[in-house]
């Protein structure tokens, strides 16, 4: 999941001012201003507060009503961020449960496959710089549905690496592929988190939680099918399925999403970066985006080796960690839009019990206590608790810096 969401991606959009204009067409809707009674409105959640002063028909006398109700527009968007952290997340997680022992079987040591996994980490973290950079250039749909194309073709020649042979050749094209997955991952997560800002700018946090159910999703779907795919039909078959899925979803976003245009703003990157709060913030991220990348090679190698479970039982144990990250984040996220003042100590309490639970994955051995499945299975639901306590709350108090920097 670290590595699944690059929060940095639309920090930068933000910083640079890549701001998204919807246009006549959404101002003309029949939405109005978002607003929360005695709370600033950069934090208030998404309300439609009716009123003549903002060109909308107020009942008789005065009396306002409020309504929830999204716009097309807002649907369409929310459905195309949902299918490409659905789609994202279930490619970057089927490799979870086999990929680490055919790469074994290809000559790859454990510190090659731990950097085969973290090479899509560090290269989506700069991607993600250089897209946001020229986010106003390229134009957000078109980077949008480039990004989703090129993750979907490079998923299903993941598919066929069984066929390259071993050692260096194998290891180096597993580098390449994974690096473009990455890249092209970090431009569609960059453009969709630009425009969901734009979109929902006043309860960001609830939206941004409620399509990391999605995120969950992938990871949830991804290890099992991925692992019972591999054990039925072998290598090839989950990489090219789901990668003709994410083919699929393109001409779906190409005819749905809506079209943005973009405005140059007035602040970089480093500026917003070098604030203390933000600077606080981004190493939180970092440190919890280390962990996760580090159980992706290294948890279902100690699975198979300790309790001698087949790939596909092996799929089920991810399970834990991702499906209390889907139920729990969306909940974070409404948490964190109904009471911002909760965010910090959200941040802190997630981080701690994040903490207590990487001591207790193994366990520690100074803890003396014995490794069990169930202990394992059980620190994984805390951990994906914990995670979206400390990631969901970081989004709307980073973008908050970005919009008032100084």
């Amino acid at each position: 999941m670290s590595n699944r969401r690059p929060l940095f991606s639309s920090f930068k959009v933000e910083s640079e001012g890549a701001g998204l204009d919807p246009g006549a067409a959404a101002q003309d809707s029949a939405h109005c201003p978002w607003t929360r009674r005695g709370t600033p409105k950069a934090h208030a959640p998404q309300e439609v507060t009716e009123s003549s002063e903002n060109g909308c028909d107020g009942p008789p006398g005065g009396a306002r009503e409020t309504s929830r109700q999204l716009s097309r527009e807002q649907i369409f968007v929310l459905i195309s961020a949902a299918s490409i952290n659905l789609g994202s997340m279930m490619c970057y997680s089927i490799l979870g449960p086999f990929f680490p022992k055919e790469a074994e079987k290809k000559g790859a040591s454990n510190t090659v496959i731990g950097m085969i996994f973290g090479c899509y980490a560090l290269f989506n973290l700069l991607a993600s710089l250089v897209f946001g950079k020229y986010l106003v250039h390229i134009g957000a749909k078109f980077m949008f549905v480039a990004g989703m194309f090129v993750s979907g073709g490079v998923t299903v020649l993941f598919g066929v690496l069984d066929q390259v042979p071993e050692g260096p050749v194998f290891i180096a094209m597993c580098f390449l592929v994974r690096i473009i997955d990455a890249i092209s991952f970090a431009a569609a997560i960059t453009a969709s988190s630009s425009i969901l800002a734009k979109a929902f700018p006043n309860n960001v946090a609830t939206v941004m939680g409620s399509l990391e159910t999605f995120s969950g999703l992938g990871l949830v779907l991804g290890p099992p099918l991925g692992g019972f795919l591999y054990q039925s039909f072998g290598y090839e078959v989950p990489f090219i399925l789901l990668g003709c899925i994410v083919l699929l979803m393109v001409p779906l976003n190409m005819c749905i999403l809506p079209n943005y245009e973009s405005d140059p703003g007035k602040h970089s990157f480093w500026k917003l970066i070098i604030l203390p709060k933000v600077a606080f913030i981004s190493f939180v991220i970092t440190s919890l985006s280390s962990g996760f990348g580090f159980l992706d090679p290294t948890l279902s190698l100690f699975v198979l080796e300790k309790f001698n479970l087949p790939a596909g039982y092996v799929g089920l144990v991810f399970l834990g960690l991702a499906l209390s990250y889907t139920i729990s984040s969306p909940l974070v996220g409404l948490l964190s839009d109904e009471m911002p003042h909760l965010r910090k100590w959200l941040l802190v309490f997630g981080n701690l019990i994040t903490a207590g639970c990487y001591m207790l994955l193994g366990p520690a051995p100074f803890l003396h206590i014995k490794s069990q499945l169930w202990l394992l299975v059980l620190i994984l639901v805390i951990n994906g608790i914990s995670a979206a306590m400390s990631l969901i709350s970081t989004f709307p108090e980073i973008l908050s810096c970005a919009q008032f920097p100084f």
